[in-house]
């Protein structure tokens, strides 16, 4: 019964933040059940985590599309594109051992906790995007709050595509990377990237869970009700997450998601170095 509790715990903790920076919580989640179950292997541990951030995105892209901040059409054209990299992320991940996992982990999470906290200079007005493929959007949430923005195309669906592959092969949902990019490469509000990302999550998640079912790695076992304990209690920190960020200004959402991955790749480095 304790182990229920705190799993729960666990979950609705993951949830909650995760939806609160839109990505997932994925990246939160491996490096504790590598600390839990130090002896299953990556593809198990990554394969409990995308079951949890199913949950947890699905969750919370509800609670978004009620507050009318997703860009639906971008998030399905994004969400297609993750398709072929997140299959073969679920099917490499089965060749990398335990240690060499941790150190890939923790070099990505460093890499990008340090881009986003790292001091940028304040952002002169860029020139509006032009010609062929660029995407133009204008989105009203139901506050009343207008976002009118642009991206191109192909990077858009380029980038989800890499997002696809990283978020599977690590089981971190892949949003650590893509509401960054969404918000500093292609431009989108960050509280629209934060939303779209948590859709585009779900599909993408669900991918890799079914992929992940097929091959084996996830069974009607002891893992599998395990990462069901936690998906519950992700399913209701969601909804708290999205709550908070729509009351949080876009520069502390990202710095708050870079300080928690230096964090977790310090954490995770030691392991892989012990």
């Amino acid at each position: 019964m304790l182990e229920v509790v705190l799993l729960g715990v666990l979950g609705f903790s993951v949830g909650a933040f995760g939806t609160l920076v839109g990505a997932g919580g994925g990246f939160i989640l491996v490096p504790i059940l590598l600390f839990l179950y130090p002896d299953r292997p990556p593809d198990v541990i990554t394969a409990m985590s995308l079951l949890v951030v199913l949950a947890n995105a699905t969750s919370g892209t509800l609670a978004y599309a009620r507050q009318g901040r997703i860009d639906v059409r971008s998030g399905l054209a994004f969400a297609a594109a993750t398709l072929p990299g997140a299959v073969a992320g679920a099917i490499v991940v089965k060749q990398i051992d335990r240690s060499t996992f941790n150190l890939i982990f923790a070099v990505v999470l460093a890499a990008i906790g340090l881009y986003l906290i790292l001091p940028r200079p304040v952002a002169a007005i860029r020139e509006p995007l032009r010609g062929r493929g660029v995407v133009r959007r204008q989105l009203t949430a139901r506050d009343g709050v207008m976002f009118i923005y642009a991206y191109r195309r192909w990077q858009g669906l380029a980038i989800s595509g890499g997002v696809g592959f990283i978020s599977s092969l690590l089981g971190i949902g892949g949003g650590i990377v893509h509401v960054p990019v969404m918000a500093m490469v292609l431009r989108f509000p960050v509280h629209v990237a934060t939303a779209t990302s948590q859709m585009v999550l779900g599909l993408m998640a669900l991918q890799a869970v079914v992929t992940h079912f097929v091959s084996g790695t996830l069974t009607w076992n002891q893992t599998l009700a395990q990462a069901a304990m936690m998906a519950v209690g992700a399913v209701c920190g969601a909804q708290v997450g999205a709550l908070a960020a729509s009351r949080l200004r876009g520069e502390l959402i990202l710095r708050a998601l870079g300080g928690a991955l230096l964090l977790v790749a310090a954490r995770l480095a030691l392991l892989a170095l012990a």
